[in-house]
């Protein structure tokens, strides 16, 4: 998956439209003031929409990663997050609890992103249109606004037209139930999560991790990103486009780990290294180790470390001020030409635009000169 630049028109809740660039850092959204349900100007505002027979972990996630951001540790947090319902109240859970939620749907008409946890109801007989109720509330939300829906919340984005002719997923479970409902839906269920822009869809809970700390990373970088994951002692990073059900993700105990090789070839991300140079670090064939790996990680070996050469260009170009040159061979892409292609193909950015988005662009211009010139 393309995680961000693919130029996109998205339409918004109240069918209007607006260019963004996928993945790209969402800002405030321009329009009225916020209603009182925001209460600290500056931060962005995210809106969680509650309905009855909600997934409570779901709506903590949000807030839980969300809640943690900083540009420093213990430093002002970056956004708000508030819980609204159709109705204020006291709102059903899947579990035998209820939550009470203060604000109600007017909250939505804030929020520079909403995001739309799952609810039982997702998984009755769908008409394929937003209620009465539902309906207004979308009709609150702004242009511009970035929507994102956790596990069956998709169902909730399509009933609203704005899946219509994207790519979307959803838990791999209902993903049939969403392309028989809404046909006009690119539906890929072999996704943990889509990014198209400012609309968003994530596949079942721990997918909803992966999407908000993506978002999180495409607004402040992945050092932000990096340090919520740790607080929250989650994976800092999966991508998009990894498989959501992986059929033995944890390997049988007799079985040897591929751990080992990867610990090792982060180590060692700056030098060329080989398929059978990692299978060698456990002793095992390259045809074996390269089926355990992808049994327990969900991508091959080569996939994965390139993933792992663009976090580490990533993180080199956000925290410091090598040149160009120099983070493509720590990375281990041996060249700024490398760097450059492999970025532009994953992020749609050259590294100095890159770098500018989070250190600023004169920096980012000053830095971005190394032996081999400017990007």
């Amino acid at each position: 998956m393309r995680s961000s630049t693919t130029r996109s028109t998205t339409r918004s809740a109240t069918g209007s439209t607006t260019g963004s660039a996928t993945g790209s850092p969402i800002g405030r959204v321009e329009g009225p003031s916020a209603p009182a349900a925001f209460r600290h100007p500056g931060r962005h505002r995210v809106a969680v929409l509650a309905r009855h027979g909600l997934l409570p972990i779901e709506v903590g996630i949000v807030h839980q990663l969300f809640g943690q951001a900083a540009r420093t540790h213990g430093g002002a947090p970056l956004y708000e997050v508030v819980t609204c319902a159709l109705t204020p109240g006291p709102v059903r859970t899947s579990a035998d609890f209820t939550v009470g939620v203060e604000h109600g749907p007017e909250a939505l008409a804030g929020a520079d992103t909403v995001v739309v946890p799952s609810a039982q109801v997702d998984y009755e007989p769908q008409t394929g249109r937003l209620d009465g109720s539902l309906a207004d509330a979308f009709a609150l939300i702004r242009p511009g606004t970035r929507i994102a829906s956790i596990c069956t919340g998709a169902f909730v984005l399509a009933a609203a037209g704005l899946l219509d002719g994207r790519r979307a997923t959803t838990h791999w479970r209902s993903c049939d139930h969403l392309r028989e409902v809404h046909p006009a839906v690119k539906v890929d269920p072999g996704v943990l999560y889509t990014d198209d822009g400012r609309i968003l869809t994530s596949a079942g809970v721990a997918s909803g991790i992966d999407l908000c700390l993506h978002m999180i990373r495409c607004d402040h970088g992945s050092a932000v990103a990096n340090e919520v994951a740790r607080s929250t002692v989650v994976a800092p990073h999966r991508e998009g486009g990894q498989a959501q059900f992986i059929q033995r993700p944890v390997p049988e105990p007799r079985l040897s780990s591929t751990g080992a090789a990867r610990a090792w070839a982060l180590g060692h991300l700056d030098r060329p290294l080989t398929l059978s140079e990692l299978a060698g670090r456990e002793a095992m064939s390259v045809r074996t180790f390269s089926r355990r790996f992808r049994e327990e990680v969900g991508i091959t070996p080569m996939q994965w470390l390139a993933q792992q050469r663009i976090e580490r260009a990533r993180h080199l170009l956000e925290e410091t001020d090598l040149p160009v040159d120099r983070v493509a061979a720590d990375a281990g892409f041996g060249t700024g030409a490398s760097l450059r292609q492999h970025l532009q193909a994953a992020l749609g950015v050259s590294p100095s635009a890159y770098r500018g988005t989070f250190r600023g662009p004169d920096r980012a211009a000053a830095r971005s000169e190394g032996p081999g010139g400017s990007d």
